[in-house]
């Protein structure tokens, strides 16, 4: 099994190729710091698992066609690709502009699409899956999260329609919902600037270490699932939204909930 990961320099990213390489598969690691890349493709061959380590932004033409091209080329196949690359805007719609708003789509959305099409010849071939990262944040928006979470419903619509429109061709679509994961993920700044050192913000108790996440999204993609809620916190946020809105407005409204503000800020 040859799988393709974007955003693969940390984070999910990273723990996916590991966990993957860990079940005998190979890996291409795509994203745009490449000494992280390559320190993970040593580390993968060093296990006896084959590695590459592709320079890649996903919000360039052309960067995923190439990607993909060397991926072929080099591991012979694809079988998975996880479209994980992305970051997070947040902060008050009335004080976000529309740059904000583009800056976000470019990378979460257009992305994941750009991702798609350089890969779906291959996919097709293989008849293969193709694995959209989302977040709880694409079944319910929360105060000071419009970017991210208009995103991630997105991408959530997204991995629905190809779900129907590639199941002729045999491949399986899984789209991956998680809540807070050990990642770099919010210390990223509104301009996809990581701003490291800061204390995150988000309560241990309720984290979900990386290793423990990527477990549990590389089972959903080998069985082909339609989608997987990674955290028990994120399960119920999920549940509690698509069951009981009313309760979970309720709730936010009840917290004085106002977002997280952006790092480094």
């Amino acid at each position: 099994m040859v799988v393709f990961i974007t955003g693969a320099s940390s984070g999910i990213g990273a723990a996916v190729a590991r966990e993957f390489a860990k079940r005998g598969a190979d890996v291409a690691l795509a994203a745009r710091r490449t000494d992280r890349l390559e320190a993970l493709a040593a580390e993968i061959t060093a296990t006896g698992r084959g590695a590459i380590a592709v320079a890649c932004d996903v919000t360039r033409d052309g960067d995923l066609d190439a990607a993909v091209a060397r991926t072929v080329e080099a591991l012979g196949r694809i079988d998975v690709v996880v479209a994980n690359a992305g970051f997070g805007v947040v902060g008050r719609v009335e004080r976000l502009t529309l740059e904000d708003f583009r800056r976000q789509f470019e990378t979460n959305v257009y992305g994941v699409l750009r991702t798609l099409y350089a890969s779906l010849a291959a996919l097709k071939q293989s008849k293969g899956c193709f694995a959209v990262i989302g977040s709880v944040s694409g079944h319910l928006a929360s105060p000071g999260s419009a970017p991210y979470a208009m995103s991630k419903f997105a991408v959530r619509a997204l991995a629905d329609t190809l779900r129907h429109e590639l199941r002729p061709d045999g491949v399986a679509v899984t789209l991956i919902s998680p809540g807070f994961v050990e990642s770099e993920l919010r210390f990223v700044n509104n301009k996809g600037v990581l701003r490291a050192g800061g204390r995150d913000i988000v309560p241990s108790f309720i984290r979900m270490a990386a290793p423990t996440a990527a477990r549990k999204i590389v089972n959903a993609i080998v069985r082909r699932r339609r989608e997987a809620v990674v955290t028990g916190h994120g399960k119920l946020l999920v549940f509690t939204q698509r069951h009981f809105p009313g309760l979970m407005s309720f709730f936010v409204r009840l917290s004085g909930f106002r977002g997280r503000r952006e790092a480094g800020s």
